[in-house]
């Protein structure tokens, strides 16, 4: 984990010296904090005394001094360790976007895919703001409150020293042992929630209408449920370790009056310094009041890194060969294809795309067709044999997104680079009449079926493709818009070599060969006449 933390400190420009920064800041606070309660203590015991005023005057500066510097600090160290923290986050996430472009983990579970990228990625900032910060400032500041103090009475220091150390580093080691189980499961347990609220809301009618509803709810509520007891066992350990804490600081607290008062007695302590002695263990202790939820949020960053680190180190999806310029096609020769640490799909798959020639992939559902595509895109390798594929290449989804915003970034999304006129040319060979900056509803409920293939289309055709495949073009349309849609998928992609996944006999006809997927794994192909 410091290895770690190291090499994305390395990858911010000046990170590690705005960390040790924030370092020094918060010890600045907290120091500031005990500073106060101690320089207070002495002045209210030195006014008892009534002393001329101008004796006061230095300690009365002092408190305004520390009061006005302990906010100050914390605002600072707010300001520095969070900048640091959201910059370490965004290396980590841009690295791990990075990792998902180019390995193999497609296939994951989308929704525990996603809690790795968002949540997961964001415990990196709890591990600089929430662990590392509070706990080596809180060093700082016990080393130096022990050895003021120490000045005055080396046995009060010596027992705070020890009572600090079982309050800082003992309890919070053992609460963190004692629910580490549970602080760990937690995090892949609420990685099972998000992929079932994402299940649940994308199949929710189809549940409702076969009266399927209420299991899918009690299994969702039961991970929940799960969730709250893992929720509920770190609290009560963070319960119990805060009593032990409080008792801590009151050991100290008492001995600091027991040992003080002695030595007043003995004439070896002045009597305006028991109050520094008795009350600067109530400031301290309320240094690390925290570190007991350090430690169990260090438990669960460690097991979010931990998944985070998966998708880093997945293994990276083979580029293939790439055949550029005039006669581009697709082949795969002897292949076998499936989903990286699943079953074997398909094997012995020999297919070729050659330019300008149209290739149906029929099959039975659940057959392969669609691994095979993204055996082809380059998202999942294959699993023996050769694939050449195609530089570009531009995949219609059968279920593509429509996203709540303008016509003109919709289709941006097949080409982040495009202009105005590049969109409303692809648009135009798409064959969809829309105004560039008409806002769409979520999910494209703005538009009809045969709108959303078409823009869908247009993402593919606002970009230069060397391959096209088209996965259940006309799937849900009814004929005449199938047709449609078809007569102007195959004149833009007339000079491309294209694939088609279908199960539409039409599109079977004007295609050039079919070929023709089973179970039993051996692909036959078909030539139309």
């Amino acid at each position: 984990m410091i290895r770690f933390m190291r090499d994305l400190l390395r990858a911010v420009p000046g990170a590690r010296w705005r960390f040790a920064l924030a370092v020094f800041l918060a010890a600045a606070a907290s120091g500031s904090s005990v500073a106060l309660m101690g320089v207070s203590a002495w002045l209210i015991s030195r006014a008892a005394e009534f002393p001329p005023v101008l004796y006061l005057q230095a300690a009365a500066v002092g408190v305004r001094a520390f009061g006005v510097g302990r906010g100050a600090a914390r605002y600072a160290e707010r300001l520095v360790g969070h900048q640091v923290a959201l910059q370490v986050v965004g290396v980590l996430r841009a690295r791990t976007y990075d990792a998902l472009a180019r390995t193999t983990l497609i296939g994951r579970r989308v929704g525990d895919l996603l809690t790795r990228v968002v949540t997961d990625v964001t415990a990196i900032q709890d591990i600089v703001v929430r662990v590392a910060l509070p706990v080596l400032s809180a060093s700082l500041v016990i080393v130096g409150a022990t050895a003021i103090l120490g000045t005055f009475n080396p046995a009060s220091a010596a027992v705070l020293f020890v009572t600090a150390i079982a309050a800082g580093i003992l309890v919070p080691w053992l609460a963190q042992r004692m629910s580490m189980q549970v602080d760990r499961a937690s995090v892949a347990t609420r990685g099972r929630l998000a992929d079932g609220a994402r299940e649940l809301a994308l199949v929710g009618p189809d549940l409702l209408a076969n009266n399927a509803d209420r299991r899918a709810l009690d299994d969702i509520l039961a991970v929940d449920d799960e969730l709250r007891r893992q929720e509920e066992r770190g609290a009560w350990v963070r319960g119990l370790a805060t009593a032990a804490q409080i008792v801590a600081a009151g050991i100290a607290v008492v001995a600091a009056l027991w040992i003080g008062g002695e030595a007043v007695a003995a004439g070896t302590l002045k009597p305006r310094l028991l109050a520094v002695l008795v009350l600067t263990p109530l400031a301290l202790h309320e240094v690390f009041q925290d570190f007991t939820k350090a430690a169990q949020t260090m438990t669960r960053a460690k097991a979010a890194v931990a998944r985070v680190q998966e998708v880093l180190d997945a293994e990276p999806v083979g580029t293939g060969d790439v055949l550029p310029g005039d006669g581009v096609r697709v082949r795969l020769d002897d292949a076998t294809v499936g989903w990286p640490g699943g079953a074997v799909v398909q094997e012995h798959v020999t297919l070729t795309v050659a330019p300008g020639e149209r290739v149906a992939l029929v099959g039975p559902s659940g057959v392969g067709k669609t691994t095979i595509a993204a055996t082809i895109m380059g998202l999942i390798p294959p699993l023996a044999g050769t694939v050449e594929r195609a530089g570009r290449v531009g995949y219609l989804a059968q279920d593509a997104h429509i996203f709540a915003t303008t016509v003109a970034e919709n289709v941006r999304i097949g080409d982040k680079d495009a202009t105005d006129d590049d969109v409303a040319s692809a648009l135009r060979r798409a064959g969809l009449a829309l105004p560039l900056d008409r806002l769409i509803g979520e999910e494209g409920s703005t538009l009809s079926g045969g709108e959303r293939r078409r823009l869908a289309l247009a993402r593919v055709l606002v970009a230069e493709r060397d391959l096209i495949i088209l996965d259940e073009p006309t799937e849900h349309l009814d004929h005449d818009t199938a047709t449609a849609l078809m007569a102007d998928v195959w004149e833009a992609a007339a000079r491309h070599p294209v694939l088609v996944i279908t199960h539409d006999e039409a599109v079977m006809a004007a295609c050039d060969r079919v070929i023709t997927l089973s179970a039993s794994n051996r692909p036959t192909s078909t030539s139309i006449e």
